[in-house]
């Protein structure tokens, strides 16, 4: 008699590193970005971002809120275990921002951001695609 054993599919330790590794870089990114947008003064802030000066300061301390949200959300709960499933929901949030940000910029005929748009888009999404289903992070058991 032959019996069939069916063995859970785990994660390859490339994916792993890789998945982590795109966690880090986007949240240093998003962390960044937000911590920049949300201390300099608006004027010193337009010197980098032109957009910055063109729009109300409460638009722009709110995408910085976002940014940091965005990056806290893909690394943290991840990292302790504690509600893993926000960082899906937060890759998939960082997702929708750069397409946004894409077409905002593009708009505004500043191609020259549009490919680190394009790079946080696709980190973003390999981190959903990965998280959600090929290498999900448990919660933690208390």
């Amino acid at each position: 008699m032959t019996t069939a054993t069916f063995e859970t599919a785990h994660p390859g330790r490339p994916l792993r590193i890789g998945l982590w590794a795109a966690q880090l870089v986007l949240a240093l990114v998003f962390i960044s970005a937000g911590f920049v947008k949300l201390t300099t003064p608006i004027p010193q802030l337009a010197a980098m971002m032109p957009w910055a000066g063109q729009y109300s300061e409460t638009f722009v301390r709110s995408i910085a809120l976002v940014d940091l949200a965005g990056g806290i959300g893909i690394l943290l709960p991840a990292l302790t275990r504690i509600l893993p499933r926000l960082t899906v929901l937060a890759a998939l949030g960082c997702a929708v921002l750069q397409v946004i940000a894409l077409g905002f910029h593009l708009s505004r005929g500043e191609a020259d951001v549009a490919p680190l748009n394009v790079v946080l888009l696709a980190l973003s999404l390999f981190v959903l695609w990965g998280r959600n289903g090929k290498a999900p992070i448990a919660p933690r058991q208390f």
